[in-house]
């Protein structure tokens, strides 16, 4: 095994490629090629077609290895010294990394070899160390031969190596784990799952789940509906989910009408003349269908830096809002200390440094969610995050306030330990119901009555019910686990709960004094309901001022028209 360190990277990295086994099924006047010196660092492929001078591909450049031609007899002499094309036409080397792709004329015959060089990087995933222990399900975004599935690998082997939990990957080209039936070393004690063919690869994934009892499941290259809708079900079942997909970016799987569900799905909604005119908006607009089933997305952008949305779903209800969603840039500097090159903290130009983009028709616009997602502009946005794993709550119990252990079923779990750290409740997730001290579980799902709740009824546990995973439910339902506000101490008040009590105190001296009275600032959220209640008791309502100090004011009935008629953007 081929062990180098690479001395120009901003931290140690240790690189193991195999590159010796590779080049000794190449033609020898080729391999002997490559290995002369300087032409084996940073090697990508080799590219053998039939007919035409073998080449090394290198970052930014293409070398010939060769002046004669390519033969038949040179492609099958590669062709018996690897294993056995699949049906993707990809190929490897038992217990290496290397991937042999090939192409085919319309006989079948192989006529083109691409041999690409696959290297196992150690330490890759350092600047995103914190987010993969967190729990939270990842998926990573990246050109080409960027390093998606190098850092997929290393992320299988921390999880399970170092935070000690079941990982299964499944390896539809055994491009992650290597050729063979043994595994290679660089997934470390993850597990994994071959796949007999591509179109199969969503039967694995479920199949994974219901039969090893997995805590993460690790999948590379997510391309089909299939494979989608099989990501969900496995993030629904409270699995931790890491994979990669097509895309280089956030925006391009909103675009991408097969992989969307993967952030929650987008759909074309029709509303209401009334409707319309309050939310200043066309009549068809776009919203998020369901909540995501990623938590978090990792675009890469080089080997050390990437561009990171911590929140899918609040990112995405904001760019359908027309509104920017910058992206937390990270890199490794020097030594291995993580920078944050832009981080989307709270400015002036709106919640979570994000600035309105130039508004078309309609002005400023109302957002459009749906499936319990929001935002929450009452809440702060999360301070720097470190370099190191961040714990599953924040603090220790407060004095009477003990630990809670929560089995999820159907939740992802990265949203139950968000909303733990949000309010300081102090939480984990059992791994079994036996450690469990409640059970979560949504109300479709509880209505199947599967075995779980089965369990938790004859064991006499708490089974908490929500509509949806939102994790504005989740917080309700912590803090009734806990016996409400007054019991923890860090918790903080229901913004909700006080809006509601502020309209409804506004209405009553509105109707007693017939004088408008400006309510608080809140979210869309929030100002609809106001604007419900203010309607009940057949007075005038209209939001004024821009986010996140958009407000309701209310006005006594029989205001004559202008800016304050029913009509007017609310």
């Amino acid at each position: 095994m081929n062990q180098t360190e690479r001395s120009d990277l901003p931290f140690e990295q240790v690189i193991t490629d195999d590159l010796d086994l590779l080049l000794d099924a190449l033609p020898p006047f080729i391999g002997d090629k490559v290995r002369e010196s300087g032409r084996r660092e940073g090697l990508l492929e080799v590219v053998l077609d039939l007919g035409r001078l073998p080449a090394a591909r290198y970052p930014g450049r293409e070398v010939m290895l060769a002046e004669t031609e390519v033969t038949e007899e040179d492609l099958q002499h590669v062709v018996d010294h690897i294993g056995n094309f699949g049906d993707d036409n990809r190929a490897g080397i038992e217990r290496t990394l290397h991937r042999i792709s090939c192409i085919r004329n319309r006989r079948g015959k192989v006529v083109g070899l691409t041999c690409r060089v696959g290297r196992s990087v150690y330490g890759t995933i350092r600047v995103i160390e914190d987010l993969v222990t967190s729990g939270q399900s990842i998926l990573f975004l990246g050109r080409p031969g960027v390093g998606k599935t190098t850092m997929l690998r290393e992320v299988a082997r921390v999880l399970a190596d170092d935070a000690g939990k079941r990982v299964i990957i499944v390896d539809t080209s055994n491009e992650i784990a290597g050729d063979g039936d043994i595994p290679h070393p660089a997934i470390g004690g993850a597990r994994r799952m071959q796949v007999p063919t591509p179109a199969l690869q969503h039967a694995v994934m479920i199949e994974a789940v219901e039969n090893h009892m997995p805590e993460v499941i690790v999948i590379d290259e997510i391309g089909t509906e299939l494979e989608a809708h099989a990501a969900r079900t496995i993030a629904e079942r409270g699995v931790q989910l890491v994979g990669t997909a097509h895309g280089n970016a956030l925006e391009n799987l909103m675009l991408n009408p097969t992989l969307s569900d993967l952030i929650g799905g987008i759909q074309s909604v029709t509303l209401s003349d009334e409707e319309a005119r309050r939310r200043g908006t066309q009549k068809s607009i776009l919203e998020r269908k369901a909540p995501p089933t990623f938590d978090a997305i990792v675009e890469i952008q080089a080997w050390h830096r990437i561009a990171l949305h911590k929140d899918v779903a609040e990112t995405v209800d904001t760019l359908l809002r027309g509104w920017q969603a910058p992206p937390e840039i990270r890199q490794l500097a020097p030594g291995g200390r993580i920078e944050i090159v832009e981080h989307a903290a709270e400015s002036s130009a709106g919640a979570y440094g994000r600035s309105p983009l130039p508004l078309g028709r309609g002005g400023d616009r109302e957002p459009h969610y749906r499936g319990g997602g929001r935002v929450r502009p009452d809440l702060a946005p999360d301070g720097d995050p470190g370099v190191s794993p961040q714990p599953r709550f924040t603090a220790p119990p407060a004095d009477g306030v003990t630990l809670t252990r929560l089995y999820p079923f159907g939740i992802p779990r990265g949203r139950i330990e968000a909303a733990g750290r949000t309010l300081g409740v102090p939480i984990e997730i059992a791994a079994t119901i036996d450690d469990a001290d409640a059970v979560l579980i949504l109300r479709s799902q509880y209505r199947a009555k599967p075995a779980a709740v089965r369990e938790a009824e004859e064991r006499s546990l708490p089974i908490y019910v929500l509509k949806n995973g939102a994790q504005f439910q989740i917080e309700q339902m912590l803090l009734q686990l806990q016996g409400g506000p007054p019991a923890l101490p860090s918790a903080r008040p229901d913004p909700v709960s006080a809006a509601f009590r502020e309209t409804e105190d506004a209405i009553a001296q509105v109707m007693d004094q017939g004088q408008p009275i400006e309510l608080s600032p809140a979210n869309a959220y929030v100002r609809r309901l106001q604007h419900e209640m203010a309607n009940r008791f057949n007075l005038e309502s209209r939001s004024a001022g821009r986010e996140p100090f958009r407000r309701v004011k209310i006005l006594p009935l029989g205001v004559p028209g202008g800016p304050f008629a029913r009509n007017e953007n609310r």
